[in-house]
């Protein structure tokens, strides 16, 4: 017997009408939460659910007779669970987005952060069966990364985003704009060398990071900062996953520690990250619980912020892909504090939403794709060592 991966077809079995809503498929073993994401997702026009299944096995199946754009798929199932079925999924329906969905506990964290290297696009940290319910934060931020990968994918297939009105799936596919094909204009990079690199990333940004860590390993001592939109003990395993795959000492910054070169401090979850200055010129790391900026603590805004007040020319910033824009205000805190900020092109963002707020704001002193960042940086070392 054939197994279900190889079964389905290279295609969709029919394509939806261009202008209707983002098309989903929930994969979880418990009913109860499967109807009540279902809900929570139709309560958006501008999504159907046209498949809700209870495991891997059912997801796959299901995949050769809908045309999906985006599954919502769960950790653990029974006869097969998520992190088994991702790259069949991926390998059945290449383009297809998957955000990973699991309850905050260590174990899952890891396990989706493994997802993110195995090809999911996202992750979200789902509240427990009672607290579903009332989880409106969950709720919007589901919705939000839905709607912002769905969007992502349709543009990369010159596809009509959903319309306001179910009538308008008549309506004709508007040209694609190509990446990177709207002006965008570029400012001087700071002549001065830079003493630290701050990082702000958030859909995609797991991947992103680990290959532009990478790349610079070797290149760089200075300290670097990353803020990456990520809750508690997610932030933790990500610290982890940094120093295995890249080679850096990494964890999350702890409150009062002083900031050292050759090291990455990673904004803990629940937390913003800033830098305070000593009268002595000691630079160290301060915890805020002020409230969520951007719908996110941590943010990369207030990072900025503090960076660019304590290092001010000295500061390289880039802007990894992400959705919505955190990053923009703090981004023009770096321009006028004089610093530097580049920006991840469209063409190898998972969602072009924070580099292309910046990017098109005026901010950047390039706009490059993933594997020409780390370059960029390591040239700028060099120049600020010659």
């Amino acid at each position: 017997m054939s197994s279900p991966a190889s079964v389905l077809p290279g295609a969709p079995p029919s394509a939806s009408p261009p202008g209707a809503p983002y098309r989903i498929m929930v994969v979880d073993d418990s009913a109860v939460i499967r109807g009540l994401l279902i809900r929570s997702l139709e309560s958006d026009p501008k999504i159907a659910v046209v498949a809700s299944v209870g495991d891997g096995r059912m997801a796959l199946n299901a995949l050769a007779r809908h045309d999906i754009e985006v599954v919502v798929l769960d950790i653990e199932m029974p006869v097969m669970d998520g992190l088994t079925a991702l790259p069949q999924l991926i390998a059945a329906r290449p383009g297809l987005k998957v955000i990973m969905a699991s309850t905050l506990t260590r174990r899952n964290a890891d396990i989706s952060l493994q997802a993110l290297t195995a090809g999911a696009a996202d992750y979200i940290a789902k509240p427990g069966t009672t607290a579903l319910t009332s989880a409106d934060a969950f709720k919007h931020e589901l919705v939000a990364k839905i709607k912002a990968l769905g969007d992502a994918k349709r543009k990369s297939a010159g596809v009509a985003q959903p319309s306001a009105s179910v009538r308008a799936e008549t309506a004709r596919i508007p040209a694609r704009r190509p990446p990177g094909s709207q002006p965008i204009a570029l400012r001087a990079a700071s002549p001065e060398p830079f003493d630290v690199l701050a990082i702000g990333s958030s859909t995609g940004g797991p991947q992103a990071l680990f290959q532009l860590l990478a790349n610079i390993r070797g290149a760089v001592n200075r300290p670097i900062f990353i803020t990456q939109h990520m809750p508690a003990t997610f932030t933790t395993i990500l610290a982890e996953h940094i120093s295995r795959s890249t080679g850096w000492v990494a964890a999350e910054g702890i409150d009062g520690e002083a900031v050292r070169a050759n090291r990455v401090y990673v904004a803990p979850g629940d937390f913003h990250m800033l830098v305070a200055v000593a009268p002595g010129g000691e630079k160290t790391i301060k915890l805020s619980k002020a409230p969520a900026e951007n719908f996110c603590r941590p943010s990369v805004d207030p990072m900025l912020r503090s960076l660019a007040q304590a290092y001010g020319r000295r500061l390289l910033t880039v802007i990894l892909t992400g959705m919505g824009h955190d990053g923009l205000r703090g981004g023009e805190a770096v321009r006028d504090a004089g610093g530097t900020l580049v920006a991840q092109d469209e063409a190898t963002s998972v969602v072009w939403g924070m580099p292309g707020a910046v990017a098109t704001a005026g901010l950047c002193s390039a706009v490059l794709p993933l594997a020409e960042l780390g370059p960029y940086i390591a040239k700028s070392v060099r120049r600020s060592a010659a």
